[in-house]
């Protein structure tokens, strides 16, 4: 399990297009307080994620051989397969002309952005088929010892880290932190559909073959 939650946090706080967005919020006017706000609502929504998930197993983790414990890995492996298919449509994608796309609204208002407006933007931009993954992963989790609360909590830290890092560089370094945003989100932006292709595909194939095995032992 521990495994499965390093691998998906790393995917989660890695992910190029709401890193992209959150290096739109944080050199807006105002950009700490609403880059804060936005860390607190993503932090928040895996939390309630973790917590929701532990509170329907009843902290009594499924079995193994049994429907739920297979159920919980026909999720995961499905969640796999969408996120390899993602990978695909995007290698298929690629050296195609691609119409430019109009920036979401909220882009043109983030200067007078609020920090409220910004902690609820989080959420909305999570990838929710990897959070899925990790929820799914969850269901195994049971809180028995300070080492299985770490571990959750660690998870919800590590999917968070890419964000906490930029958040508190900003804060300690704010001049030198508007150049480091600029080189690294020109770098995302050439490199987006390569990131999404290999970390979909990796992460994908790791959950499919992963709940596989685990279901025929």
């Amino acid at each position: 399990m521990i495994l499965d939650l390093v691998l998906i946090g790393l995917a989660i706080t890695l992910d190029p297009l709401p890193l992209t967005a959150f290096m739109i919020v944080l050199p807006s006017k105002g950009g700490v307080r609403k880059g804060a706000a936005f860390v607190f609502g993503w932090l928040v929504s895996l939390a309630i994620v973790v917590t929701v998930t532990v509170v329907a197993t009843g902290n009594n983790p499924p079995k193994p051989s049994t429907a739920p414990s297979l159920a919980s890995l026909a999720v995961r492996a499905a969640l796999g397969a969408v996120l390899v298919v993602i990978g695909v449509r995007h290698v298929r994608a690629r050296g195609r002309p691609k119409p430019p796309k109009k920036p979401p609204k909220w882009q043109e208002h983030v200067d007078s952005m609020s920090p409220w407006f910004a902690m609820v933007l989080a959420p909305t931009l999570q990838p929710w088929a990897l959070i899925g993954a990790g929820a799914a992963t969850v269901v195994e989790a049971k809180l028995s010892s300070w080492e299985s609360f770490l571990a959750l909590f660690g998870y919800c830290v590590l999917a968070s880290a890419s964000y906490l890092a930029m958040e508190i560089y900003a804060i300690v370094r704010p001049d030198q932190s508007q150049a480091l945003l600029a080189r690294f989100r020109a770098w995302i932006d050439g490199h987006t559909d390569q990131v999404i292709i290999v970390g979909s595909l990796l992460i994908g194939f790791w959950l499919i073959g992963n709940s596989i095995y685990l279901a025929v032992t």
